[in-house]
């Protein structure tokens, strides 16, 4: 395909996740959280977003701090953020979907087997590390901030910007902090990085690796640092782990490009000599 073909077809994968992330954003601002506003139609509901932040307050604040909005447009900023995450989060299933239907027909037959571990370890740790964030890191650094309030003198009253923007950008950050092992083994696989780029540099890539989960938990001090870090130390353990078994000199096996007649997916006619079918431009090798 010419170039701008390709990027005809990006901008139009890219138009519908832009759709998908406005409807689910929408739906969370105006979707109401039951149905009982159907008995009082021209009374205030509550929207499906203020159930989930009500749920996210009851399990992560401690019952004994109260939030306050301390600026009149703060209710109204925060519904509106919550909404885009929540949306967002929606919306990433159908972004990876479309970023993988725009590569396919452009991989190898082993880069293509590859995708599919890539896709579920990275949505497992992501999974993971945001559960991580959520349920361990936040309250772990409320809790450690708290103790402050008290050795100075202050009322334990939070603004909800800060509350819930420490909650967002905890979870998500943990999440994707939780992934980067999965792409460095990828790199090891298709032989673009060497365990013994970690192996050979421990002492530097951890003090580099707190620094990291230093600055994802600004608030917390040292010992949420911590609470981050072992478990990236682990994590980047397997890696090193599984990346040496990609290391190994194994046999070459699949089928010479100038060996196949036919395509393997559509059953069209090869040119000699070509890997890409002319037809449904998929790879042969």
């Amino acid at each position: 395909m010419p170039f701008w073909d390709h990027v005809t077809e990006l901008a139009g994968r890219l138009k519908s996740v832009m759709y998908v992330l406005i409807v689910s954003t929408v739906l969370f601002m105006v979707l109401p959280s039951n149905l009982g506003f159907l008995s009082k139609p021209f009374e205030f509901y509550d929207p499906l977003v203020a159930l989930v932040l009500r749920e996210i307050r009851a399990q992560v604040l401690p019952p004994n701090v109260r939030l306050i909005g301390y600026e009149l447009t703060a209710p109204l900023e925060l519904y509106l953020i919550a909404s885009f995450v929540f949306g967002f989060a929606v919306t990433i299933p159908v972004l990876a979907y479309e970023i993988y239907r725009f590569v396919d027909p452009a991989l190898y037959a082993r880069e293509r087997r590859a995708v599919y571990p890539f896709v579920l370890s990275f949505t497992a740790l992501f999974i993971i590390g945001a559960t991580f964030g959520y349920r361990i890191l936040t309250p772990f650094t409320i809790w450690a901030l708290f103790p402050f309030f008290t050795a100075v003198g202050a009322e334990q009253v939070v603004s909800i910007i800060d509350f819930y923007n420490m909650v967002f950008v905890s979870t998500v950050l943990s999440g994707l902090i939780f992934t980067w092992p999965v792409f460095f083994v990828l790199l090891a696989r298709f032989g673009l990085a060497q365990s013994s780029m970690i192996r050979n540099r421990r002492k530097y890539v951890y003090a580099a690796m707190y620094i990291v989960t230093a600055v994802v938990t600004p608030d917390g001090g040292p010992l949420a640092d911590v609470a981050l870090f072992l478990p990236m130390v682990v994590l980047t353990e397997v890696a090193i782990y599984v990346a040496r078994r990609y290391e190994r000199p194994k046999p070459q096996t699949g089928v010479s490009a100038r060996s196949v007649n036919r395509c393997r997916f559509c059953g069209a006619e090869l040119a000699e000599g070509r890997a890409f079918c002319a037809s449904c431009g998929k790879s042969q090798i």
